[in-house]
């Protein structure tokens, strides 16, 4: 017999704050072990930037030059300029793959053993948010390491300051991948969702060009690069790099975040979202 949502409260409760605490560390140890048992996910998360890096910048290195612009307090190379893009695609990539798991778990029918639990559907779905958010930090910070001894060198204190930024930027692009996979009926189908997410936002963004630069070629360009939230996620980084704090920047991620999450609950809500009405895991059906 199907507990009612008041009794799943009352069940949860009943378990108190370490039962919520074990629950969230078991959710954040599988997705630990699926990522250390997926090596090859962590590789394709750094060859598609360190391309960028090596041979893209490499070669527009003298063609494009960047003006003094803030964070920078003088001229810098090209590939320090994408850097922070590169930063932001690692981490709209671990969203998008998050996705894929939360639709790989929905077909093989795991999906339906995490949301018959007592928790609440949003604790659940914020752990397994946050075990992603901790694993695009991970591959950021490797990356990072392989670029400082490709002239990408900010200060010292910028691999600390920017902890935050790539937290938040995590949590944006996590909780994207999180409504994306509540729309993704099929596994077959997520190749064609991904590549419609991940080049639009990263091509029409600062993250290779400067936003006046694009204004100067297409208004109308300039204007989506505005739209876009992967604009703000880079320029966040761009600036907690050189420990400096961009407020615009932060304030848009913190209300996507939030925006992209309240729908992913929604979604997955077992008697109003959408995974209620296809007969998903948990749903009415």
């Amino acid at each position: 017999m199907t507990s009612t949502p008041q009794n799943t409260t009352v069940r949860a409760g009943s378990y108190g704050l370490a039962g919520y605490w074990r629950c969230m560390l078991g959710i954040m140890w599988r997705e630990g072990l699926r990522f250390l048992h997926q090596r090859g996910r962590f590789i394709a998360a750094l060859v598609r930037p360190l391309v960028w890096l090596f041979i893209f910048a490499a070669g527009f290195r003298s063609v494009l030059g960047v003006s003094i612009i803030e964070p920078y307090e003088t001229y810098v190379l090209y590939e320090v300029y994408i850097t922070p893009g590169l930063v932001g695609m690692i981490q709209l990539f671990n969203g998008m793959q998050s996705s894929l798991a939360m639709v790989y778990d929905r077909e093989m029918g795991t999906m339906r053993t995490l949301l018959v639990s007592p928790y609440p559907r949003w604790f659940l779905l914020s752990a397994k948010l946050l075990a992603g958010t901790i694993v695009s930090i991970a591959q950021v910070y490797v990356f990072l390491a392989i670029a400082w001894f490709w002239e990408v060198e900010p200060p010292l204190i910028g691999y600390l300051t920017v902890l935050p930024a790539l937290i938040l930027s995590g949590l944006m692009f996590g909780s994207l991948g999180l409504l994306l996979s509540s729309l993704i009926r099929q596994l077959e189908n997520f190749a064609g969702i991904m590549n419609f997410v991940i080049f639009p936002m990263f091509f029409m963004s600062s993250a290779l060009y400067p936003l006046w630069r694009m204004k100067e070629s297409s208004p109308l360009l300039h204007d989506l690069c505005a739209f876009n939230p992967f604009t703000y996620a880079v320029e966040l980084i761009r600036f907690a790099l050189y420990g400096q704090l961009n407020v615009y920047a932060a304030l848009v991620a913190i209300g996507c975040t939030v925006t992209f999450m309240a729908l992913a609950v929604f979604a997955y809500n077992p008697s109003k979202g959408l995974i209620a009405r296809r007969g998903g895991p948990g749903g009415a059906g």
